[in-house]
């Protein structure tokens, strides 16, 4: 899989958000670890706190999908001078199926930047800390 394929595929998820109260679309892509590719986006809502961020929906939809494994995901939205990463709340699910992911931060443009989930979450809380001795 190509980085350019992934990034084009978030930027497309992104054309795809509903945001009538934020006017802040975003949009997801995780690439699974047989080379599926799955999108989201935001859905936001009136009862703001039942808005659901991109990357969110994207997890969702591989798990209901049947997806388990993942190795990298790319998140975009409409912010043209800056990379901008998921909120804390997408970083602590996307940790909750691997810690090794890369993370490709994209600016509409298609540029962008790599790093990965555990430089964004360290110290991350990972289902390990729930196995018993």
């Amino acid at each position: 899989m190509a980085v350019a394929e992934l990034v084009a595929k978030c930027l497309q998820a992104r054309e795809m958000a509903y945001c009538p109260y934020s006017g802040f679309p975003v949009g997801a892509a995780i690439l699974t670890t047989g080379g599926a590719i799955v999108t989201g986006c935001n859905v936001e809502n009136a009862s703001y706190g039942l808005t659901v961020c991109a990357e969110r929906t994207a997890i969702q939809r591989a798990v209901a999908e049947g997806y388990r494994r993942f190795t990298a995901i790319a998140v975009t939205c409409d912010i043209k001078d800056s990379f901008v990463g998921p909120c804390g709340a997408c970083r602590q699910v996307l940790m909750e199926f691997g810690t090794e992911w890369d993370v490709y931060l994209t600016k509409p443009d298609g540029s962008y930047r790599k790093t990965s989930l555990r430089d964004l979450l360290p110290l991350a809380f990972t289902p390990a800390h729930l196995q018993r001795n």
